[in-house]
């Protein structure tokens, strides 16, 4: 048979570091060979919240009402009212929002929230124009990149301030000086903590990036799948911040549910009310494992508090333990890393190495590694011939410590024989 397909769909086949990422962990798991797994965002498996979410699952499977509650019926488009209500009294308890469950609304996963909320607001528009999502810097989170209904741009992009915080070190810091929105601007975003970089950019930032955008008359959207109140992998100090002009996306994925696929949206009631039209119409309703599996541990804050000592501890032990291991891996070899300030990502940089990162990506599979490319990070920047988007590579720190270990070793071999000339 053959196809024609439309832009639509020509848009989202072709390459993107997003498929390829969810390919590579696709082929891993059904492959005979043993991958290192440093590539993907799965979450550790960590003892106690995975406890306490069996106990969660044995009470739904005793309690038919219950279980036929979350298997059975439909949900609203706008998802689980119950589980909504519990969100929405959490985050005006814990975090002072001024918030009902008018303004939250589930998808299916936050990916799933951003090809709505993006296409929403930005793209082309009736009389003929077109508006563009700002990102304030980059490298970003990959998944936005393709999340368009066709290969027109989506983003407009800036570089970021590279601080250096120590000879092996760097910090990324939004440029205000760039920082200026035109009559083009739909929204502007960042994801806080990062991905892929673990920066987590400060208050004073994320409160000038909303009077920005109360300015330019365009909402300030925050990406919060790794941030407060949950899971809550953070390792300074940072409030989560949120106004009546500010879009918050949260996630259950991180806490160790990738698989449940359960994405929160915070904002106006107005967009919440589109978005779950147009949740009806691509999903009819969000699922509802997650919001039944996690509804008391909402309403109960045991959510937090499994956040707070157990999922933020394991990863900022499991950050300390990678940079040992490439601080010792790489010796005197050309490297740095971005600060850790949250995530469970190790962003590296490889200053002036004449290796590409997708060459070099493809020599770390080929020893049974996987990491990501570093070049897909940079949404908006892809005609920049800026060298350093070709000098990174994410590596997740997230699973067992000697798979970890060993990936970075093996990075760390590839890199000193690309410096090499091997």
């Amino acid at each position: 048979m053959s196809l024609k397909l439309s832009k639509f769909a020509t848009s989202l086949t072709g390459d993107s570091g997003t498929t390829s990422l969810m390919q590579d962990l696709g082929e891993a798991l059904a492959a005979d060979r043993n991958y290192l797994m440093l590539g993907g965002g799965n979450p550790g498996s960590i003892p106690p919240v995975q406890s306490a979410l069996r106990e969660e699952l044995a009470k739904l499977a005793n309690d038919p009402e219950r279980f036929n509650a979350m298997v059975g019926p439909y949900d609203s488009p706008q998802g689980d009212h119950q589980f909504l209500s519990a969100i929405a009294s959490l985050l005006r308890d814990e975090c002072g929002w001024d918030v009902g469950p008018e303004n939250c609304m589930l998808t299916n996963g936050s990916q799933a929230g951003f090809f709505l909320l993006f296409n929403a607001l930005a793209g082309e528009f009736d009389d003929g124009s077109r508006k563009l999502i700002e990102l304030p810097l980059t490298p970003e989170y990959l998944g936005y990149a393709d999340v368009g209904l066709d290969n027109s741009p989506l983003f407009r992009s800036r570089r970021p301030k590279i601080e250096t915080v120590d000879s092996h070190t760097i910090k990324y810091r939004v440029d205000f000086d760039n920082m200026t929105l035109g009559e083009d601007s739909a929204a502007i975003c960042v994801s806080r903590p990062t991905n892929p970089t673990g920066n987590m950019i400060s208050d004073d930032e994320v409160r000038e990036l909303q009077r920005i955008a109360r300015a330019g008359g365009v909402p300030l959207i925050i990406d919060g799948a790794y941030g407060q109140p949950f899971p809550g992998i953070v390792f300074n100090d940072a409030t989560a911040l949120f106004d009546d002009n500010t879009i918050v996306f949260l996630s259950l994925s991180k806490l160790g549910l990738a698989g449940i696929r359960t994405g929160i949206i915070v904002g106006p009631a107005e967009l919440i009310a589109g978005l779950s039209s147009m949740n009806a119409i691509t999903n009819l309703a969000p699922g509802s494992a997650g919001p039944g599996l996690m509804l008391d541990l909402v309403r109960s804050r045991k959510i937090l508090n499994l956040s707070r000592e157990h999922v933020q501890p394991y990863y900022r032990d499991r950050a300390d333990f990678a940079v040992d291991v490439l601080a010792n891996a790489m010796g005197d070899t050309p490297w740095k890393i971005h600060q850790p300030e949250g995530a469970f990502f190790l962003w590296t940089t490889f200053p002036d190495i004449p290796l590409h990162s997708q060459k070099l990506y493809e020599r770390i599979k080929d020893r049974g590694a996987l990491v990501i490319a570093g070049h897909h990070f940079f949404a908006g920047l892809e005609h920049d011939p800026w060298q350093h988007k070709t000098e990174c590579l994410r590596i997740t720190y997230a699973q067992d410590k000697d798979d970890v270990r060993k990936g970075i070793e093996i990075v760390a071999d590839e890199v000193k024989r690309a410096y090499d000339g091997a």
